[in-house]
């Protein structure tokens, strides 16, 4: 009989073709689907295949996301673009997403991912993958030429870090407010470059696109991969989306019993919502902290909070008010498919009528791109995943992350507000 193994293992096993693999042992692993972007895949890969003289392994595993530079507003930026679809074409790229949302979003919604996979992506936020009991993890450019070139990648097989949340979530916090607790906890090194995985009856309680978001962040916490053990919410969402769930989906689990480097346990029904103030993720802290901090501009945009979960919590504080004299308010959903439900339901009606702004479905000025980047001096609060110095605009410009409840509140009173006397029906 084998020993227990973590999910991580197992996964990391099967890509590799062994019966199991050890924490720290370094093995070939094969890759299922490999996700590139306009940003950082064609017009840095294709130079390198050229060089090298190969071409794509397996066509119909790479998706190809244009979410970056979308819309193109300059001539650069339509180079960047140009360059990406051309590649598509000549490189035959079995799926292709064109200006349809961000690809960490887009990916789950079009039912490419399961439990058992081994994924790569050309982004830092692609352990979102992992919600699903998947091992997805970024890579750098000469890294994903190597993948599109044989299919394969190397691998330390990573320690496990589970981080256990029991109890009940409150009204007004969510799992933005979970991972803005642990990156003020642990720092942004918490997860030692090793998998991280979430677990307790607060994580088994949330939907799909709020796993999605503590994936993402493991990100901001400094893991290679952030892994949820598949579930029957993870079934019905991908069956739902139209993918095909394999047989063994119940198997992709930490055994009891399994060896893990670090095992923390917290009370989720005990966490206020969570505020991260410049210039760190790590600098989170209760938001009676921040509490009345003035600010000029509110986003609710990006893979990590503006997905059509996000929408909602932002909606469900702001049905009925507006926001506050001079400030602004703007809205990037994550991708077109969100926009349009949440058009279909009410919900991006309650958004605008509040004064909300739409952008366009794609990263925007959360990873510094397009025209509606922060001025000099400007106080915001966001949802965006990282608030770091000059990332989203000037320098000079400071910004605040929290969850959607709170963005929504704090747009409504001109200042950082917690979203749950609001929830109840009271002021800002």
């Amino acid at each position: 009989m084998s020993a227990p193994a973590t999910l991580a293992q197992k996964l990391v096993a099967r890509a590799a073709r062994k019966p199991s693999v050890r924490p720290g042992e370094i093995v070939t692993v094969n890759v299922d689907l490999a996700m590139i972007h306009d940003s950082g895949g064609p017009r840095r890969v294709a130079p390198m295949l050229k060089e090298i003289g190969r071409e794509i392994w397996d066509p119909a595993r790479v998706a190809l996301v244009l979410d970056h530079f979308i819309p193109a507003d300059t001539d650069a930026t339509r180079a960047i673009v140009e360059t990406a679809r051309t590649f598509a074409v000549e490189r035959r790229i079995g799926q292709v997403f064109d200006s349809v949302g961000i690809c960490h979003a887009v990916l789950p919604e079009r039912g490419l991912l399961k439990p058992g996979m081994f994924v790569v992506g050309g982004d830092s936020h692609s352990p979102t993958g992992g919600a699903f009991g998947a091992y997805m993890f970024g890579v750098g450019a000469t890294d994903m030429a190597g993948v599109l070139a044989s299919g394969q990648t190397w691998l330390t097989v990573p320690e496990t870090i589970l981080m256990q949340f029991d109890g009940t979530l409150a009204p007004g916090v969510s799992a933005k407010d979970i991972m803005l607790f642990l990156c003020g906890r642990f720092g942004m090194g918490g997860g030692r470059s090793q998998a991280v995985e979430y677990t307790g009856s607060a994580i088994a309680a949330l939907p799909m696109q709020e796993r999605m978001t503590l994936a993402n962040m493991t990100a901001e916490l400094g893991g290679q991969a952030g892994l949820i053990a598949a579930d029957d919410t993870t079934v019905a969402h991908i069956r739902a989306h139209g993918g095909e769930v394999p047989d063994d989906w119940a198997n992709w689990r930490t055994d009891p019993g399994a060896e893990v480097s670090e095992h923390h346990v917290f009370d989720a029904s005990a966490l206020p919502p969570q505020v991260a103030a410049p210039h760190s993720p790590a600098n989170s802290a209760p938001i009676d902290t921040h509490a009345g901090t003035p600010l000029d501009l509110a986003y609710i945009g990006a893979c990590t909070g503006a997905k059509l979960a996000d929408m909602r919590m932002a909606a469900s504080v702001m049905r009925g008010h507006r926001i506050a004299d001079g400030l602004r308010l703007l809205l990037a959903p994550a991708t077109l498919r969100d926009q349009q439900e949440a058009a279909a339901d009410g919900t991006l009606d309650t958004l605008i009528a509040a004064g909300a702004e739409l952008l366009p479905n794609a990263c925007g000025i959360c990873a510094g791109y397009g025209s509606a980047r922060l001025g000099e001096n400007v106080r915001a609060i966001s949802t965006t995943a990282r608030n770091f110095r000059g990332r989203m605009g000037a320098d000079s410009a400071q910004v605040w992350l929290a969850s959607p409840y709170t963005v929504a509140a704090s747009a409504i009173a001109g200042r950082i507000t917690d979203p749950r006397p609001m929830l109840k029906g009271g002021a800002a």
